[in-house]
């Protein structure tokens, strides 16, 4: 007979609360995490004929639009910084930031069928789907230096080394962790809500010409500078330029900012997506 005092590996129950997986038991289910991680590199290039190569032909065809449209018939200017690598910078940075909150706010919608008929933490799969983007982006940052290393060696682009170089990993956990926490958020929302998914999509969008990816802050007129200034990616997309390229602008304020929407945004993400996810289960 079991004591009522014997301590168990796994306990269901109706309760939910706000901080439903610790450390340990996200640990336990490591291996989980890597399969799922592998399983969604290669279901996204099975049965391709170039397979993982769209991983740099996407945004490559991306910057040659951007180049052509927004470089020579808008002409837009990028400062100091050749147009190549402005754009394909904002590029890069913009996709693992969408490619984050996109991929994770349709985490009830595709994995319904999964919570439903076995138990595990539910934030494996959002962090499985983050940490999947994040090897692309890896991938894309690989090509993305040596586009910079041509340029310094072949076409005398000056070198502009500053300490903000070793900011820029930094920046790259905050452009995760909010594409991240804002996916949580509507994953819970588009559960309830299917609608909530088409504004995913158009919010992506519209945010895309609020954040200086095809255009540097400076070159926004002073009247209208607060709009992309309040958006909390803009201090960190011009923070990644200044430590590759040499050139941004990025206030001390601005960056705190950042920082902290960054923090309050994935803290509170986390604590709502474990209190609603196995209430959501009957509903998607």
């Amino acid at each position: 007979m079991l004591s009522n005092n014997e301590d168990w590996d796994w306990r269901f129950g109706t309760k939910t609360s706000y901080w439903s997986s610790g450390v340990k038991e996200l640990w336990s289910y490591r291996h989980l995490l890597i399969s799922l991680v592998k399983r969604d590199f290669i279901l996204n290039y099975k049965q391709t004929i170039l397979g993982p190569i769209w991983i740099l032909i996407q945004p490559i065809l991306t910057l040659i639009t951007y180049v052509l449209v927004f470089g020579k018939l808008v002409g837009i200017s990028t400062g100091g910084i050749p147009k190549v690598l402005f754009y394909f910078s904002g590029i890069v940075l913009w996709n693992f930031f969408s490619d984050c909150f996109g991929g994770t706010s349709n985490t009830f919608r595709e994995n319904s069928h999964i919570f439903s008929k076995v138990y595990f933490p539910r934030i494996i799969m959002p962090i499985a789907v983050t940490s999947t983007q994040f090897l692309r982006f890896l991938v894309q940052l690989f090509l993305l230096l040596l586009l910079i290393a041509y340029y310094w060696l072949f076409r005398s682009l000056p070198v502009k080394f500053n300490l903000m170089f070793f900011s820029f990993p930094v920046i790259i956990l905050l452009v995760g962790g909010m594409g991240l926490g804002w996916g949580l958020i509507f994953s819970v929302l588009s559960a309830k809500y299917r609608d909530m998914l088409n504004l995913v999509g158009l919010g992506l969008r519209l945010m895309m010409f609020a954040t200086p990816v095809i255009y540097p802050l400076i070159s926004v007129p002073e009247e209208a500078r607060w709009v992309v200034q309040i958006n909390p990616l803009t201090p960190l997309f011009e923070m990644f330029r200044l430590g590759l390229l040499g050139e941004g602008v990025v206030s001390v304020g601005s960056l705190v900012y950042a920082i902290l929407f960054t923090l309050i945004t994935l803290v509170s993400a986390l604590l709502l997506f474990n209190k609603q996810g196995d209430k959501l289960i009957d509903l998607v």
